[in-house]
C-alpha cells in the first residue's frame, strides 16, 4: 500500500470537505462532523454558542481557501485515507480550540522566541486505522516544519483517557517514537516538544 501525503491547499478544499463529509466521528452522529474548522488561525471562540453544522461547514471552507486551516492529508490510491491539522503556534492561540480543548495548556507562558508548529488533530478513515497513516503524517509534518525553520514541533496527548473522543490529539507512545520529549504538563495533558533545530531528525 503506498501513502502519499500532501500539504493541504486552496485547491484541495473540495476533496477536503468530502473527506470530512463521508468519514465518520468516533461518537457517528452527523450533526457533531467537526470540519476541524476550532483549530485554525483564525480568532474565533464562538461568543454566541456552537454555529450549526451548516455554519461549521462554511466556516471551513473559508479557512482552507484562507490558508487558516493548515495541515497535511494522507492518500491512498488518490483517496483520502487521513488528516493532520498542523499550524504555527502563536497564530492559533485563540482560536476555539484552544478554549475548549486545552484551558490549562492556555494558561502556560508562552515562548514568543521559539518558532513552534502545534499539531492539533489527526482523523484516519475507519478502514485504515492501525495501519501506519498517522505515523506517516507525523513525520511528514514534522519533515516539513524542519524545512520551514521551525524550532520545535509540540503535540498535546491526553495522559490517560478512556473516551475515544478525545484521541484525536494522538499518543504518547508515538509521539515518543518520535523523538518527542515532555516539555510541560497540565493536569490532563502532556505537552510535548520534538526539538528541529540543530537534530538529524
Amino acid at each position: 500500500m503506498r501513502i502519499e501525503i500532501k500539504k493541504l491547499t486552496p485547491a484541495h478544499v473540495d476533496e477536503y470537505m468530502n473527506f470530512f463529509e463521508t468519514t465518520p466521528h468516533d461518537d457517528n452522529i452527523p450533526e457533531h462532523t467537526c470540519y476541524c474548522e476550532c483549530w485554525c488561525s483564525a480568532d474565533h471562540r464562538f461568543e454566541t454558542g456552537i454555529p450549526s453544522r451548516e455554519e461549521r461547514k462554511a466556516m471551513a471552507i473559508e479557512y482552507v481557501k484562507s490558508g487558516q486551516i493548515q495541515g497535511y492529508l494522507a492518500y491512498v490510491d488518490d483517496c483520502i485515507v487521513g488528516w493532520c491539522n498542523a499550524n504555527t503556534k502563536t497564530e492559533c492561540v485563540n482560536c476555539i480550540g484552544w478554549y475548549r480543548f486545552m484551558p490549562q495548556v492556555n494558561e502556560l507562558e508562552i515562548d514568543v522566541n521559539a518558532k513552534v508548529k502545534s499539531i492539533y488533530c489527526f482523523l484516519v478513515a475507519p478502514d485504515m486505522k492501525r495501519k501506519g497513516i498517522a505515523k506517516q503524517l507525523l513525520q511528514y509534518a514534522c519533515q516539513d516544519a524542519k524545512s520551514d525553520g521551525y524550532d520545535y514541533v509540540e503535540v498535546y496527548p491526553e495522559k490517560e483517557t478512556t473516551d475515544e473522543l478525545k484521541h484525536f490529539m494522538g499518543f504518547v507512545d508515538m509521539y515518543k517514537s518520535f523523538g518527542f520529549t515532555i516539555h510541560a504538563e497540565t493536569n490532563q495533558k502532556f505537552i510535548m516538544r520534538k526539538q528541529l533545530k540543530g537534530s538529524r531528525g
